[in-house]
């Protein structure tokens, strides 16, 4: 219990150097988008355990970002970064090795993904059959009614008021298995860890970064699935590159702008289908137009928002 409410990073790190006495690990607690290009050319290869999509994706963006190139646009070895991502949703989990602009990148498989699982709110107002009805009711009815504020679902206050509400409406109906746990689960779309999983994914990872790290083996090439809600079952496939990747493709993409519109105007249309990036960050060949991080660097670049194309 004496390291609840410390970092994880810290935590692991504690551990790891309790336990090897040798071994000295450095923890940094902030945001992975706080750290410039500078930052992750000190390493050879990058292990990912990280939580969400956009993390993954900045990360792949940056990393591609950092590669540069022989005349025969061949990418220059010795700035390609191996990018080990992992990540597990329950009994199931994946890890997968990433050379940018070798083979494919996280954003060529974006497509790939299963979509947050959404509710007709018909059935959540007139026919609620199963606990999460109630949650998502009492959310999107009730709150948006009563309290006409932005959901704080780190706040206990917030989810406690969600909870309870949400119980008496299944109460109301006949539906049992409310619990604060699933208000949480449902309204931060928590699935919950398993450990046996997290142990498999994270020794498929580190065993893949022993492979290039050393040459002892050949690596995986490209993805690792497996599944545990069947029995025991992986298997391993190669995910192809995307001609049409926004991250990592060949094929140039043609925007028809005004001359009198802002920079601002172009960062909306990229986040927007089919583009999709939560907060894309803009350079050109000789400079940086505007980056969403580090703050220091965001709030030196604002003012080119508002700046025009002429």
């Amino acid at each position: 219990m004496e390291d609840v409410g410390k970092p994880k990073a810290q935590v692991a790190a504690e551990y790891i150097m309790r336990r090897f006495k040798d071994v000295k690990v450095e923890y940094y607690t902030k945001r992975i988008q706080e750290f410039n290009t500078d930052f992750y050319e000190r390493f050879h290869i990058i292990i990912g355990g990280l939580d969400n999509v956009e993390a993954r994706r900045w990360m792949n963006s940056t990393l591609h970002s950092m590669v540069q190139f022989e005349e025969s646009q061949e990418p220059i070895m010795s700035t390609v970064r191996p990018f080990i991502d992992g990540g597990t949703e329950g009994l199931q989990g994946q890890s997968r090795v990433i050379y940018p602009f070798i083979s494919n990148c996280y954003e060529c498989s974006l497509s790939s993904m299963s979509n947050e699982k959404r509710y007709n709110i018909c059935t959540l107002a007139e026919t609620p059959r199963v606990p999460e009805h109630c949650i998502e009711y009492v959310y999107i009815k009730e709150w948006n009614e009563q309290m006409k504020r932005k959901l704080n679902t780190d706040s206990k206050e917030d989810m406690t008021w969600i909870y309870e509400r949400a119980l008496k409406r299944a109460e109301a109906y006949g539906i049992q298995g409310v619990t604060y746990m699933l208000t949480m689960g449902v309204l931060k779309h928590i699935i919950p860890a398993v450990a046996t999983t997290n142990a498999i994914v994270a020794a498929s990872c580190v065993s893949e970064a022993l492979k290039i790290g050393t040459t002892v083996s050949v690596h995986l090439d490209n993805q690792m699935q497996y599944s545990g809600q069947t029995g025991t079952y992986a298997f391993t496939f190669q995910y192809e590159r995307s001609d049409n990747c926004i991250v990592c493709g060949n094929k140039p993409i043609e925007m028809v702008l005004k001359s009198e519109s802002k920079l601002s105007d172009f960062m909306n249309i990229l986040k927007q289908a089919p583009y999709n990036l939560k907060n894309p960050s803009v350079r050109s060949n000789s400079a940086s137009l505007y980056m969403n991080a580090p703050k220091s660097l965001e709030e030196e670049l604002r003012p080119r928002l508002d700046m025009t194309w002429k």
